[in-house]
């Protein structure tokens, strides 16, 4: 499958190093394989998804509607998907792309408690069909979690949530791994960034090349 564009995406909660993952990935995707990665996040990616993820993210606005919140998610990965994924994909280069609709599940679903038809519904209208090829779930218990969040110091909208949020949020994407076992591979996000990427690294060689 290597001679074909692939779509990976990195999720899980809060402090599980996903960006810091994607990257490793990018990096040793295109060494050991000479693959062209398109790295990019969500919410974000274009200029419009940008501005999207500073308002999401932006503690002064903590009252924001569960359904507002959604809405804006999926403005910002329409645009996403229109400007940088599937132009990226269409030239044949890779997407590794921190978080996508899984989180939407997990996040808005999960932790906002959503009914999740409404979280289908606008999946079917901005994505038309198109899923990740491989999705790494990085799973780590939401204690150390919340531990290593204290250690960065500030914290944004999501970053200061109770952690009853964050237990629903990785009870929705355990869940979801459970329902999607041939795209989403569950690995234990509590070693050293060295160790987690080496199984990262293994996951994607055995499924995609």
């Amino acid at each position: 499958m290597m001679n074909e564009p692939q779509f990976i995406t990195i999720e899980g909660i809060e402090g599980v190093g996903k960006s810091t993952q994607c990257a490793l990935l990018a990096k040793a995707l295109n060494q050991n394989y000479a693959v062209e990665i398109e790295l990019t996040r969500e919410p974000g990616g274009t200029k419009l998804g940008e501005a999207i993820r500073s308002i999401v993210l932006d503690p002064d606005l903590p009252s924001m509607t569960g359904h507002a919140e959604l809405l804006l998610m999926f403005a910002a990965r329409a645009e996403h998907l229109s400007k940088v994924i599937r132009p990226a994909l269409s030239k044949g280069r890779w997407v590794i792309c921190d978080r996508f609709t899984d989180a939407t599940y997990a996040y808005q679903g999960g932790g906002r408690e959503l009914d999740n038809a409404a979280i289908v519904l606008l999946e079917k209208l901005v994505q038309s069909g198109l899923t990740p090829e491989l999705t790494i779930l990085l799973d780590i218990d939401v204690e150390v979690a919340l531990r290593r969040l204290m250690m960065r110091g500030t914290t944004d909208r999501f970053e200061g949530e109770q952690r009853g949020f964050f237990e629903r949020v990785r009870a929705s994407y355990l869940n979801l791994a459970e329902n999607h076992p041939n795209r989403i591979v569950v690995i234990d996000g509590s070693p050293k960034e060295g160790v987690v990427h080496e199984s990262i690294l293994s996951v994607v060689r055995e499924r995609l090349f």
